[in-house]
């Protein structure tokens, strides 16, 4: 409507100025430059005078057009809520009772007297290394400090009684005593030649086979795993160092068993890592089905930051200027009908969760947020709101 109205006085200036035209070229062909200047000084005026009757007519159209063609958009209304923060990492599984055991001896390995899968206690002899004759050296040791043990037995008796010399007590004595540091130290080497378990735990790989020859201390001979006490390690980015302590609550997910877990940091590292500027932190992790194994892949989410009053708007209606400054649109209505002004407010942004972001800036409780339509709206502009969600 308005446009047609326009466009017909557009038509009546046109058809004005082709009337007059014959008039403006006689008066350029007398070449009287005075006459030429009053010619266009007239019709600047008559200009004038069409502009600003169009004006009239314009205003007026506004005032009674019913049918505006204002930008359609949808809206919301902000709602504090409650927020929760999660940092999330990827984190392996590990227990601190995973080891592989060495022989203490140099020796042919005699018995392996396990097998893998097994279940064994603490203290479990799980192997024998050929002792090269320790044990009858032991036994003629054994049968020496018997016998130097009556003779100082019966030294100390008359030495008691005060009969014999102080001397030959003495030399019993150290004789008794010398024997029995020998046998202590044959019976410590002796032991070595059997491989214990040094927990109960579970007999995960036998690596070396019976009847080889093996090194102390080189050889690799079973590895022996315990499954109760396990663990989760987790490398965290130095910036969230303030927020991560003992005790934050963790929750666990492990993607190859579809298991979910509520746990707690149990430690936090006191020391940064200069080459990717991260800490590590353990979580320890119950095991009561024992199907947790060592290296397994685990995604671990710690409330680093929670908010009982936060605003939370989604990410996609944010728009950004050349200076960085991020805005949204708030609305304000205009009486009892759909139609409301749009205002630009620039606004502060804190931590992100999924498709929302906390607005720590700009926007207060009960604000409305131009939420489809945001894109096409400008600062100032009338919109008309098709549907406002409370959010409750």
């Amino acid at each position: 409507m308005k446009k047609l109205f326009s466009l017909i006085i557009l038509t009546v200036i046109i058809t004005s100025c082709g009337g007059d035209s014959k008039s403006v070229e006689s008066i350029i062909e007398t070449n009287d430059l005075d006459k030429i200047r009053e010619k266009r000084s007239e019709i600047i005026s008559e200009q004038t005078e069409i502009h600003l009757k169009l004006n009239q007519i314009d205003a007026a159209i506004t005032k009674l057009d019913t049918l505006k063609n204002f930008p359609l958009v949808t809206a919301f209304q902000v709602k504090q809520t409650h927020f929760n923060h999660f940092l999330e990492l990827q984190g392996s599984v590990a227990t601190k009772k995973n080891i592989i055991l060495y022989p203490e001896f140099s020796g042919l390995l005699t018995t392996i007297n396990v097998e893998e899968g097994q279940q064994v206690t603490k203290g479990k002899i799980l192997g024998t290394i050929d002792d090269g004759g320790l044990s009858q050296q032991l036994a003629q040791m054994e049968v020496q400090l018997n016998l130097a043990k009556t003779t100082y037995e019966r030294q100390n008796r008359l030495w008691e009684q005060k009969i014999g010399s102080e001397i030959e007590y003495l030399q019993a004595k150290a004789n008794y005593e010398g024997m029995q540091n020998a046998v202590n130290q044959m019976q410590s080497q002796v032991a070595k030649t059997a491989i214990r378990a040094p927990f109960s735990g579970i007999i995960d790989d036998v690596i070396t086979d019976q009847g080889t020859v093996v090194s102390a201390g080189m050889t690799q001979i079973i590895r022996l795993v315990n499954l109760d006490e396990m663990y989760i390690k987790a490398e965290v980015p130095e910036s969230y160092l303030s927020s991560i302590s003992k005790g934050k609550i963790v929750e666990i997910f492990f993607p190859v068993l579809g298991e979910s877990h509520t746990a707690e940091v149990s430690q936090v590292s006191n020391y940064i890592n200069p080459g990717n500027r991260t800490f590590s932190i353990m979580i320890n992790i119950p095991n009561k089905n024992k199907n947790i194994k060592p290296n397994l892949t685990a995604k671990v989410k710690i409330n680093d930051y929670s908010s009982a009053d936060a605003i939370l708007i989604p990410q996609s209606i944010i728009s950004e200027n050349a200076m960085g400054e991020q805005y949204i649109y708030i609305t304000k209505k205009n009486g009892e009908s759909d139609e409301a002004t749009a205002s630009k407010v620039m606004i502060k942004t804190g931590r992100t969760q999924g498709d929302f972001v906390e607005i720590t800036e700009g926007v207060s409780n009960g604000d409305i947020i131009v939420n489809e339509g945001a894109r096409s709206v400008k600062d100032g502009q009338s919109v008309i709101i098709l549907n406002v969600d409370n959010n409750e």
